[in-house]
């Protein structure tokens, strides 16, 4: 269940707010203006193409294309293995998204199977939206963020962009995300 957890930007070993209730964690999100919603799961091969996960959840991408003026939809998964292979690209694709940036557009990310961690720096706060299979956050361009996927990563995620150019990180160079919990932290939390 989709877990969001609130700093103080400053004080990242007490949780100012700490929820699992949908109604909460989408009113604390609409007021940094992201949008949060959950779709209904589809049946997932045990590793799917893009093909196919994009023909799974055809109508509700054509929604948010229609709503948002997406026009690039892509997929993009991890699938455990015991191999020096995953392991190697596990711990490269993580690293790529630890460290705080910011887009020149909306970062939307739907998770078909498997969970994630976005951070949303704003507002004096860190929010920590430990998102799961069914959910859609939609971080606003220009927010200040990262994402934790985890040591050993399982996710397929649909994402949207209003270009060709895809994803495109403007990092900050701060160490801020060094100092809040970790994915692997926050999915030890009790349901």
């Amino acid at each position: 269940m989709t877990l969001l957890t609130v700093w103080n930007d400053t004080d990242p070993t007490t949780p100012a707010l700490q929820t699992r209730d949908f109604d909460t964690i989408h009113e604390v999100l609409a007021g940094l203006n992201a949008r949060f919603s959950r779709w209904e799961l589809k049946q997932l091969s045990a590793e799917p193409t893009q093909e196919e996960v994009l023909e799974l959840y055809r109508d509700e991408i054509a929604g948010v294309n229609a709503d948002h003026g997406y026009t690039l939809v892509d997929v993009v998964s991890i699938t455990p293995a015991d191999t020096d292979e995953y392991r190697a690209q596990a711990a490269e694709a993580r690293q790529k998204f630890l460290s705080e940036h910011q887009h020149d557009d909306d970062e939307d990310r739907f998770f078909a199977r498997g969970s994630g961690v976005f951070y949303l720096h704003a507002q004096g706060k860190v929010h920590a939206v430990f998102c799961e299979a069914g959910d859609l956050l939609s971080v606003p361009k220009d927010t200040t963020h990262w994402f934790d996927m985890g040591t050993n990563p399982d996710y397929v995620s649909v994402r949207f962009f209003h270009d060709d150019d895809g994803w495109v990180g403007h990092f900050t160079g701060s160490d801020v995300a060094t100092h809040f919990a970790t994915y692997d932290e926050l999915a030890s939390v009790p349901a």
